[in-house]
């Protein structure tokens, strides 16, 4: 039965599960879930008039989505083009881990294990900016670097890694009294929506499972909600993972979504390219395909060039008749994501509705391997 987001987050408050994973194509609204699941646990103090839920936030909920990517933000250094530093906006949360906990070698450490070992942070003394550089031996090292969008991600992902340890591990002291702070004895819940989408399969595979065990080690009533799009980090957190509830977060054409219950890793409980092969389908048959269409015909594309051992998803579309950089443009264009956004484009057209018919059957016609797998599915 098709619910609201609203919906959804009740339902998941009311799971007595310690962890709750979930699988979500993307555009499906795991960020938007996040969203409405903290405004349900720690809704805005409207009373308040500086605006600032921070604490009440941290005394419920902590959570990790795109939004928390916002505390970060790039001074270019436009006007000397020499010190590019990536800024943290003030908030309690880093403050916390940084200046009260002196984590920030700790933070290090885990942005190396993910991204270079050379690949140096540099925080601040007041801890408010980061600068980058290459370690280049013999105390040698680069100027300063503008780190690529997935370094970035990385490194915020390592921040809110090491914040949520400390956390943890604070709230395995059984007795309150004797905890080095109190101000997370009131946290219920920890909401994870895609930790990092830009590792390659082995750093994935060791984030999923330095995420599993952080959560195995936590010995307090906290709750862990993980929504991903990705099917290795699902798969691997299911299988490290005891005590869970699994689902398939779908969206529907009417604007309504559900949580479907699964059993087993994706592999068992859904099979990715019939799933995404179906609601394509029916969304041509039924004349509404709308943006995130795109999203997921592009992430048929992705998943098939990988399983066929093509270089990039696009060479995919070779053997579709007519404009390639086109087609290429628009799904780009209509799948991407955008910061507070999905309103920026407009809804697709009549042609580009049976753009997704056309490129659809290019895969179906051209890349068996489909068919072959949905008469052995």
């Amino acid at each position: 039965m098709s619910k609201t987001l609203e919906d959804l987050a009740l339902d998941l408050y009311e799971n007595d599960k310690k962890v709750t994973l979930i699988y979500a194509f993307n555009g499906s609204g795991k960020t938007r879930l996040s969203r409405v699941f903290k405004e349900l646990i720690a809704p805005k103090n409207t009373d308040d008039e500086s605006g600032d839920e921070t604490e009440l936030s941290r005394s419920k909920i902590l959570y990790y989505n795109a939004f928390t990517e916002d505390l970060f933000y790039w001074d270019n250094d436009l006007e000397n083009d020499a010190e590019p530093k990536l800024k943290i906006q003030p908030n309690s949360f880093t403050e916390w881990i940084l200046r009260d906990q002196g984590q920030d070698r700790n933070i290090i450490t885990n942005f190396q294990r993910y991204a270079n070992q050379k690949l140096t942070p540099r925080f601040s003394e007041d801890f408010t900016e980061v600068t980058f550089s290459l370690e280049r031996g013999d105390d040698e090292r680069s100027g300063f670097l503008k780190i690529a969008k997935g370094e970035e991600s990385n490194f915020i992902w390592s921040v809110f890694q090491t914040l949520m340890d400390q956390v943890i591990s604070i709230l395995n002291v059984i007795e309150t009294d004797q905890r080095e702070t109190n101000q997370f004895d009131q946290l219920e819940y920890v909401f994870i929506d895609d930790p990092v989408s830009s590792l390659d399969e082995n750093h994935l595979i060791e984030l999923a499972v330095t995420l599993a065990e952080l959560i195995k080690s936590s010995q307090s009533d906290l709750k862990f909600i993980i929504t991903t799009h990705s099917p290795l980090l699902y798969n691997v957190l299911h299988n490290e993972l005891n005590s869970k509830a699994c689902y398939l977060l779908e969206r529907f054409e009417d604007g309504s979504f559900d949580l479907t219950p699964k059993q087993g890793d994706s592999n068992k409980s859904f099979s990715y390219h019939l799933h995404l092969k179906q609601t394509l389908e029916k969304a041509i048959s039924d004349n509404s395909v709308q943006k995130y269409h795109f999203t997921l015909l592009r992430n048929l594309y992705e998943k098939t060039a990988n399983f066929l051992g093509y270089g990039k998803w696009s060479d995919l579309l070779d053997t579709a008749p007519g404009d390639k950089q086109g087609y290429l443009n628009r799904i780009i264009q209509f799948s991407s994501h955008r910061t507070l956004s999905s309103e920026e484009v407009a809804q697709p057209t009549d042609p580009e509705k049976q753009m997704v018919r056309l490129l659809l059957d290019n895969l179906l016609n051209n890349y068996g391997f489909l068919q072959q797998e949905e008469q052995h599915g």
